[in-house]
């Protein structure tokens, strides 16, 4: 009869061998994106921006037919369906990914600081595109997006903006890491859902996904511009990157710390 130490392992043997092997999809997966070439990098980033403008197009819509933020966030979750299928990429999604495969060794902070800038400027490149396209097609979602922008452009630089932005990089690293644990694909179209509803009908500061509202306010003539845009956005990034790095990025490194040692003995060994 196996005694309970014995028992206890068996039954955390499994649940270590799956750690370790999210650890190691993350840290494959971070490398291989980490040294895509500029163009890569730049093109990957703007089929984020369009995709993710798909998003914000539905949100749009469905808040402008029932005045529910909730069911609009909802809706966004098309953007990161279209995202998660596209294999394409959203800068506050290289949080988790990209900074494990750095921390392991298997890329520099200058390849992550590439894969950072370009996806950032090619995200809002994309959505801008896109929102111009809308707000054109679809006049009646411009007052919409006005309403929406003016909200985010309105709020004063405090405890509670801070705070939002801090959590939407968290829970978008956390959307992440699910769906890196998820074993099908229907658990990362749940991971990708939840992110959105809590994202988008929260309505809590996204530097990427609050920015094509507000440009799609601009697009629509609304009382504001690309410096207010940028008084905004700016403080919005670094915290939702303090978020996603420090309150989902840093646990889980520190959680993984000797995979981490493991990796990085592999790497010099490779070298």
């Amino acid at each position: 009869m196996a005694g309970p130490r014995e028992e206890l392992g068996s039954t955390d043997a499994p649940a270590e061998d799956e750690v370790t092997e999210a650890f190691d999809r993350i840290v494959s997966e971070g490398a291989q994106r980490l040294h895509r070439s500029w163009r890569e990098v730049l093109t990957t980033g703007l089929a984020g921006g369009l995709e993710v403008a798909t998003g914000v197009m539905a949100l749009l819509a469905v808040y402008a037919e029932t005045g529910s933020h909730l069911l609009a966030g909802l809706a966004f979750g098309i953007g990161f369906i279209a995202l998660m299928l596209a294999r394409s990429e959203l800068f506050t999604e290289g949080f988790l990914v990209p900074v494990t495969a750095v921390v392991a060794g298997r890329a520099s902070l200058a390849q992550l600081g590439r894969l950072w800038t370009g996806t950032l400027v090619a995200n809002l490149v994309g959505g801008w595109i896109v929102m111009w396209l809308v707000v054109h097609a679809l006049p009646s979602l411009g007052a919409t997006a006005i309403e929406s922008a003016t909200t985010f452009l309105d709020a004063p630089l405090d405890l509670r903006s801070a705070c939002l932005a801090v959590l939407a990089g968290s829970i978008i690293t956390l959307m992440t890491r699910m769906q890196h644990g998820a074993a099908s694909e229907a658990g990362k179209l749940a991971a990708a859902m939840a992110g959105a509803f809590l994202l988008a009908g929260l309505m809590l500061f996204h530097s990427i996904l609050d920015s094509l509202i507000i440009f799609g306010g601009i697009h629509a003539g609304g009382p504001f511009g690309y410096g207010d845009w940028l008084a905004w956005f700016w403080y919005t990034a670094l915290l939702n990157l303090a978020g996603g790095l420090v309150v989902v990025t840093f646990l889980r490194l520190v959680r993984s710390k000797e995979l981490i040692v493991r990796e990085r003995s592999a790497a010099r060994g490779e070298s």
